[in-house]
């Protein structure tokens, strides 16, 4: 398919990357006064492997709270359609994952600063009911690792080589435990475990931080959807996790004085398990029902481990569908088969929760 060019009435560029999934450009928007509240706009359209524009599904869009009033929550900056894809409104025009890069330890602050925001969103979304009727679907990206895995829909070249030496790397077992905890994130197991409503893509490149002035947001649109709340929390953390195995500069970040991953995924639990009272937009937030008994975690560590697990394989599928094969798979193959024999429980720090 043809990828959609915004308009230029987006303003003058200042970013542009992607892959066969999504292209993203940012612009500095045509209104913006330098140190704004808003002054970028992040363009998201389908990248030329994907057959569809991005839209944001209806009945999700409609949970998504207001956090305008609540300054310590980054806003769930929900796209509007623009072309074939969907257009947010930020502060910044990098992302987190681009300030992770950075190895300034100011850099490092502001990205504990963004996502001890991004949890405090996180549980005022999970904190809204679902209305009767219809659930919304279970986040997209959980759809394509489990029909990956399984093996039950077509898939592009790379993608079914890879399928192919996960099973022989993975052996069966791993690969029906992987399916298992996919199957689980996105039902109910008892009333300390409800189906909430999910970003379906909180990670780091998903999370922009303000330039200078102005609110952390994080961009909120075509993978929104349902399930646990520890779908949403382990996606986060496995991003984290991913760059903790993959980058130099954070496997040195300790003995360079630089915030390491785990103080990341501390800071980020950390504000998720703060009480939400303070917490709330329209339709949501406060200690939600099924949170807190009197005493224990928001969340359940062992489910968000392996929900970290399935965000670094759907990362590692995605890139074999859409970025075609490099031989830097067979390294993920065998570090995921790692992440499954320790139900991915370096995702969540000791001591936290």
């Amino acid at each position: 398919m043809n990828v959609a060019t915004p308009d230029l009435e987006l303003g003058v560029p200042v970013a542009e990357y992607g892959t066969g999934l999504q292209v993203t450009r940012v612009h500095r928007a045509p209104d913006a006064c330098l140190g704004g509240t808003g002054d970028f706009l992040w363009w998201h359209g389908p990248g030329p492997r994907r057959g569809r524009p991005l839209r944001v599904p209806a009945r999700s869009a409609a949970l998504v709270p207001d956090l305008g009033p609540v300054a310590t929550a980054a806003l769930l900056a929900t796209g509007t359609p623009h072309g074939d894809g969907l257009l947010h409104r930020a502060a910044g025009s990098a992302s987190a994952a681009a300030w992770l890069r950075d190895p300034r330890p100011q850099a490092g602050r502001l990205v504990a600063h963004s996502l001890a925001a991004a949890a405090r969103a996180l549980r005022a979304l999970h904190g809204v009911p679902l209305p009767p009727g219809p659930q919304p679907l279970p986040p997209p990206g959980v759809r394509r690792l489990r029909e990956w895995a399984a093996g039950t829909g077509p898939l592009a070249p790379a993608a079914a080589r890879l399928r192919r030496r996960a099973r022989e790397v993975w052996g069966e077992d791993r690969t029906e435990l992987l399916l298992g905890w996919a199957d689980e994130a996105v039902r109910a197991s008892g009333p300390g475990a409800p189906v909430v409503p999910l970003h379906g893509w909180a990670s780091t490149g998903s999370l922009v931080p303000p330039r200078s002035r102005g609110r952390v947001a994080l961009l909120t649109g075509e993978d929104l959807g349902a399930g646990r709340r520890e779908l949403d929390l382990g996606w986060m953390l496995g991003d984290l996790v991913e760059l903790a195995w993959s980058s130099p500069l954070h496997r040195a970040a300790e003995s360079a004085g630089l915030l390491s991953v785990t103080d990341l995924q501390r800071v980020f639990l950390g504000a998720y398990e703060a009480d939400g009272s303070d917490t709330h937009g329209s339709g949501g937030g406060g200690r939600e029902r099924g949170d807190h008994r009197p005493s224990g975690p928001v969340y359940d560590p062992v489910a968000v481990g392996r929900c970290a697990v399935l965000r670094v394989v759907t990362h590692m599928r995605d890139f074999a569908t859409y970025c075609e094969w490099s031989d830097e798979l067979l390294d993920y193959l065998a570090f995921t088969a790692e992440l499954i024999d320790e139900e991915g429980r370096r995702a969540v720090p000791r001591g936290v929760s």
